[in-house]
């Protein structure tokens, strides 16, 4: 499971790969985990019927960056509190079950599809025994625009907590992330787009078009190295 990565940097690379302005809210730290907001690119929903203009054809949509929750909170979910305790576990979605979990079957036939930008993810390297933070990235450097997808929660009160997840798919024969993971487990790893593929995936019509994009990046594109702890203070 990846559940910490790191944001873009510097600012302009959301405008240069992604088509959208990078975040103002303060609270987008550089690292992001499970319960820390994070940002992630969609589609704007579209407006209730018989509100507003007629919806843009797809290729006349501009893609917008929303400041949300990281771990995703389902929209049966009862309370603040209870969204809180479940969105800790649901920041991955296997893209195999996305459509029959209770989980996240709402947002993955309502087409509630985002792309996640992030600069690296984390995995733990568990060969030697013990845990060993690694860093994944892109061979080139560039930024990765990882699958997600995205809830909106409202509750009793009016509160509302924007909230998504990444897509991961199986990686047991990938030449890179196979090492890493539980021993003895199915290996998993996101579901990282091309960079061609943006447009189409945030368009795709039916979740089976959906689908065609949940494969394994390419291992000769990435690669991971320890991250070196530094060192405590005297």
């Amino acid at each position: 499971m990846t559940s910490q990565y790191e944001c873009l940097r510097p600012d302009h690379l959301y405008r240069d790969i992604f088509d959208v302005d990078a975040p103002i809210d303060t609270a987008v730290g550089r690292q992001v985990w499970p319960r820390r907001p994070g940002v992630f690119i969609r589609n704007p929903p579209a407006p209730p019927s018989g509100e507003g203009a007629e919806h843009p054809t797809p290729g006349a949509i501009e893609r917008e960056l929303v400041v949300g929750q990281f771990g995703l909170v389902p929209p049966w979910v009862k309370s603040a509190s209870d969204a809180k305790l479940r969105s800790t576990k649901l920041v991955n979605a296997r893209s195999e079950t996305a459509s029959t979990s209770n989980n996240f079957r709402g947002a993955w036939l309502g087409a509630q599809r985002c792309i996640v930008p992030m600069m690296a993810f984390q995995v733990d390297d568990l060969r030697s025994g013990k845990a060993v933070p690694t860093r994944v990235a892109r061979v080139d450097g560039k930024p990765m625009g990882v699958a997600g997808l995205w809830e909106c929660w409202t509750g009793a009160q009016g509160g509302v907590i924007a909230s998504f997840c990444l897509l991961t798919v199986n990686a047991n024969s990938h030449a890179l992330m196979h090492r890493y993971g539980q021993p003895g487990s199915e290996k998993r790893m996101l579901a990282i787009l091309n960079e061609g593929s943006y447009g189409a995936w945030l368009n795709a019509a039916h979740p089976e078009k959906a689908r065609e994009f949940m494969r394994a990046y390419p291992a000769e594109g990435l690669t991971a190295n320890p991250i070196e702890k530094k060192p405590s203070a005297a």
